[in-house]
């Protein structure tokens, strides 16, 4: 459940917190007071897109943070899938925005805006404005389907992609298999050639490292024969280290029998004359055995650019260059032997497209049996929902071609009145009547789904009267077992609110601010007065807001 919203610097708002309560949730407030805002705002806070605009003029950040109270096990077991553990109950997820980035976290822990958006699908369900218009799509059935069929479609689905992936992969070498005898020949020759060329030139994993650290020792020969010659001059030579520490060892021991600790002195510097004359021995071998040699440059040169082209040639290694040949070898063999290659090939083909074929009925007979539960359930919440004489169903045909998810081509039918035959959503639903579907849809989803929380904006776009009743009534069946937040224009849904909250637009210091406040029982009558009479409220008018306010009492009463 939704405990909290705190949003600061957003769009309109200079800062406002709303503590949301269980079951039906209602925000209401004159057009452009800013109640798009706030849902905007919980959609940033779940990782939607931000944008510059939403930053409050002069204001440096944005802020926006969300509280969510998690009781329910199975939630709670997802939500530690993810490694998101909840304190004390509750997750808190927040987004801070500034004109150059935006910052997500979850219980204080920063996470990218992926892993916001698949905690925020287990927490909440939003509803937007528009969305029922999705449903002319016939490619938004078969998800709403799929998403309804979820637990038993996930492993299946993975197989179907699979299987599909693999037969594609086949066609593919198919159509690059199709060649005529010229082509065959020529592309034959080719092979041999290159395979050739690698097999002579006899490659070894790592030799090119060990050529290129010759040849760049040979290559800087003459400033590492200079360095080394002075080096052992310095140390080796008249005058040298070796000769001055010589004379200082002799020096000290002709008198350290007249001082013990002259003697541990005079054996340490002894231990450094045996090193130095060891390290002048190593340095004269290594200067005799430097000298530079032209044909083994020359080799090591020619040697090197044989392994660089065959890299840049066959994929910047030596093992991709040695793959490169083990590939370059089999296509060998199968163009040789090209009529048993394509009898493979056919065989492979046969056996894949089986396989695919397998896996689409499977995941194809899934879809069909939850259908036929969905629709049902649907078809439920529409009488609920004012389509007295309603038929809700789903077709399936299929498609031309398989596809990654099957070869169902599914759609969404309905009939609103006696005898007729059922038709598409588009062909027969209007604006209002789409907006009931789909909230019946997200009602069944959300029950299959056990999602707590479920967000209607303006769910009564097209609707009026007795409808209007009928939509209220069923989002407070809905509360009954959700916490439902909904932003709506008619009197209806918000008398039976169990929390009414106003959003107003006020100017303060030349400035227009958006506010938010939880209603009392008197001022949810006087909102519900306005919501009925327009610009002037009248007292009959509050008379019969009161009595909106009653009737939804015993309404919400009798359905308890």
């Amino acid at each position: 459940m939704l405990v909290s919203l705190h949003v600061k610097n957003l769009a309109l708002i200079e800062e406002a917190e709303v503590e949301f309560g269980p079951g039906l949730n209602i925000l209401s407030g004159e057009t452009g007071a800013g109640k798009s805002i706030i849902i905007g705002s919980i959609n940033l806070a779940l990782g939607e897109k931000v944008s510059k605009e939403m930053l409050r003029e002069n204001a440096e950040y944005a802020l926006v943070e969300l509280i969510f109270k998690v009781e329910n096990p199975q939630q709670q077991k997802l939500l530690e899938e993810m490694d998101i553990f909840p304190e004390d109950g509750e997750i808190i997820m927040s987004r801070k925005i500034t004109a150059t980035r935006s910052v997500g976290k979850i219980n204080s822990e920063t996470v990218s805006a992926s892993c916001m958006k698949a905690v925020a699908a287990l927490l909440i369900d939003i509803h937007g404005q528009h969305e029922h218009q999705s449903l002319l799509h016939k490619k938004k059935h078969l998800e709403i389907l799929d998403e309804y069929a979820k637990e038993e479609l996930k492993e299946k689905k993975e197989t179907l992609k699979a299987c599909y992936q693999e037969y594609q992969k086949i066609l593919e070498e198919k159509k690059q298999a199709v060649t005529d005898d010229v082509q065959r020949e020529r592309e034959l020759s080719f092979l041999e050639y290159e395979i050739n060329e690698i097999q002579e030139a006899h490659l070894v994993v790592g030799e090119d490292e060990t050529l290129e650290s010759s040849y760049r020792k040979m290559t800087n020969s003459r400033k590492i024969m200079e360095a080394a010659n002075i080096a052992h001059n310095l140390t080796g030579g008249d005058g040298s280290a070796t000769e001055q520490i010589g004379r200082a060892l002799r020096e000290l021991t002709s008198v350290a029998e007249y001082d013990s600790e002259l003697e541990q002195i005079a054996e340490q510097i002894g231990e450094i004359d045996s090193l130095l004359n060891d390290f002048n021995r190593e340095l004269a071998a290594y200067i005799s055995n430097g000298e530079f040699d032209e044909e083994t440059f020359f080799e090591t040169e020619k040697r090197l650019d044989e392994v660089n082209h065959l890299k840049d040639k066959f994929g910047g290694s030596i093992e991709a260059v040695l793959k490169a040949q083990e590939e370059k070898e089999q296509r060998y063999q199968q163009l040789k032997d090209y009529e048993h290659y394509l009898e493979e090939l056919a065989k492979r083909e046969e056996k894949a497209e089986h396989a695919l074929q397998k896996s689409c009925k499977e995941v194809s007979d899934i879809r069909k049996r939850y259908a036929e539960k969905l629709t049902k359930l649907v078809q439920d919440a529409l009488v609920d929902l004012n389509f007295l004489d309603v038929t809700f169903t789903m077709a399936f045909q299929n498609t031309p071609n398989y596809t990654a998810n099957g070869t169902d081509d599914a759609e969404f039918l309905i009939s609103t009145n006696p005898g007729e035959p059922v038709k598409p959503l588009g062909k027969v639903a209007s604006g209002g009547e789409l907006s009931r579907i789909m909230l019946a849809i997200k009602t069944v989803l959300a029950e299959s789904d056990q999602i707590e929380t479920l967000i209607f904006d303006e769910i009564d776009s097209g609707i009026s009267g007795r409808t209007a009743q009928m939509v209220a009534e069923k989002m407070n069946v809905i509360g009954k077992n959700h916490q439902v937040i909904c932003i709506t224009h008619l009197p209806q849904i918000a008398a039976m609110a169990d929390q009414h909250f106003l959003i107003s637009k006020n100017v303060v210091n030349q400035s227009t601010v958006s506010n938010i406040s939880r209603l009392k029982e008197k001022e949810t009558i006087e909102e519900l007065a306005r919501m009925l009479g327009g610009v002037k409220v009248t007292d009959t008018v509050l008379e019969s807001a009161k009595e909106m306010k009653e009737l939804a009492k015993s309404v919400k009463k009798s359905q308890s």
